[in-house]
């Protein structure tokens, strides 16, 4: 706890003396009685002078929020003995309060007093809150003590989620049963094609029509449904912002509509932080996986680091076979290109979806800023165009865009051109 005098204190000492000390030197008995009241009280207030005895606590009505839901805190606070006190809570920028923060609170003796704050979640993000600031003053105000007392409270505010009207069909399923509708023929709901009879074939599965009219058992063959493993690969070595935004808050909120969406169709969804800090969680299915990939994604930044990255040390697992790789990357480190080209010679379904930073990118007004922004976009535009030849559906996507244009600009690179076998 610490202990602070107040200048009022220091006024009265002056006070005091200036009084006494004119007093003696007129000879003026008044004075002396005048600066008595000063001197007295400058005399008892250090004897008077005493740390505060008290018990917070903070609470949260929930751990968990979406953005732009409110959040109750409650604080309460106990004194030993009679005490006016300050409470403020510290609150990150992506956090608000309706009402007052900063509060003064009376205590009696043993009193406890409740103090409710409500918290609006402006973005998204883990956050602890706490211990809350307290400022004690004694009776006759000359010094305060100032501490942070009561316990922590986390809090975690997750994006919120983007209706998305139709997923990305990677070229190839996994053997395990979905919604995703093959490419295969075997046993499943969706018809492909018909075929002559042969041994083992089911008598459910015979067309009659067709063997009617060829005078020979025809049968039918399905598509069957299977799940797809689908990787989120986030660039995350550099970030452009503007008024708050960035392509980072666009990469995560991306990321997190696409994790939703694909658990909710039972296909198995990974994520791999590609940047300063190399992260990755394997392919897995159900809510408890999408709970690991938000908590993840609340936790990501940008760190500079200046090392050479590459694909080949994330483990096999995070990167299974016939997976369906979904870049978000901005372009703007050049070691993003060569690791996406390296997972496209390695075989991989790659998609990039470019989060422009164009929207947060300010041109400038003089003519050698104006070349210096053409050549950037310039650059970029040969970028993309080694994307392309090398057979790799990549589409730029900007802030403001829903997520279902891009998605649906793949899916029609998709019907129109032929996969590249490289």
């Amino acid at each position: 706890m610490t202990q602070h005098v107040s200048p009022r204190l220091a006024a009265y000492v002056a006070l005091a003396a200036a009084g006494l000390l004119a007093g003696l030197v007129l000879g003026r008995v008044e004075l002396v009685a005048l600066a008595a009241p000063f001197a007295l009280a400058a005399v008892v207030a250090p004897a008077l002078a005493r740390a505060p005895s008290l018990r917070v606590a903070l609470e949260l009505d929930r751990e968990r929020a979406l953005e732009s839901e409110i959040v109750d805190a409650t604080l309460s606070l106990t004194a030993a003995d009679a005490e006016c006190v300050d409470v403020f809570l510290d609150l990150p920028r992506e956090l608000s309060t309706a009402g007052r923060n900063l509060q003064a609170v009376a205590l009696a003796a043993g009193e406890e007093r409740t103090l409710e704050l409500p918290l609006r979640c402006n973005r998204w993000g883990a956050f602890v809150l706490g211990p809350p600031l307290l400022r004690a003053h004694d009776r006759l105000g000359f010094y305060s003590w100032e501490t942070r007392l009561g316990g922590r409270a986390a809090l975690r505010v997750y994006p919120t989620v983007e209706a998305l009207h139709a997923l990305l069909a990677p070229l190839e399923t996994q053997v395990f049963v979905g919604n995703q509708v093959s490419r295969t023929k075997g046993d499943g709901i969706e018809f492909a094609d018909i075929r002559a009879w042969g041994p083992g074939d089911r008598p459910r599965r015979i067309n009659w029509r067709a063997t009617a009219r060829r005078g020979e058992l025809w049968v039918n063959e399905q598509h069957p449904e299977r799940n797809t493993d689908v990787v989120l690969f986030l660039d995350t070595f550099t970030d452009a912002q503007y008024g708050g935004r960035g392509t980072l808050d666009l990469t995560v909120r991306a990321a997190t509509s696409l994790a939703h969406r694909y658990l909710q169709r039972k296909d198995r969804v990974g994520l791999v932080s590609f940047g300063g800090y190399l992260s990755w969680l394997e392919p897995e299915s159900g809510t408890r996986q999408l709970y690991r990939i938000v908590d993840s994604l609340l936790q990501m930044d940008i760190v500079l680091s200046f090392a050479a990255r590459d694909v080949a040390v994330l483990p096999p697992r995070s990167l299974p076979p016939k997976a369906l790789v979904l870049a978000l990357t901005p372009m703007l480190d050049p070691r993003t290109g060569p690791a996406l080209l390296d997972l496209r010679a390695r075989g991989y379904d790659l998609v990039v979806v470019e989060v422009s930073p164009v929207p947060f990118v300010d041109a400038g007004g003089g003519e050698l800023e104006q070349l210096s922004y053409r050549l950037w976009r310039l650059s970029r535009e040969a970028l993309r165009a080694r994307y392309q030849q090398a057979g790799v559906p990549i589409v730029e996507w900007a802030d403001g865009v829903p997520l279902n244009v891009p998605l649906e600009e793949v899916s029609a690179f998709r019907r129109y051109a032929r996969p590249a076998r490289a």
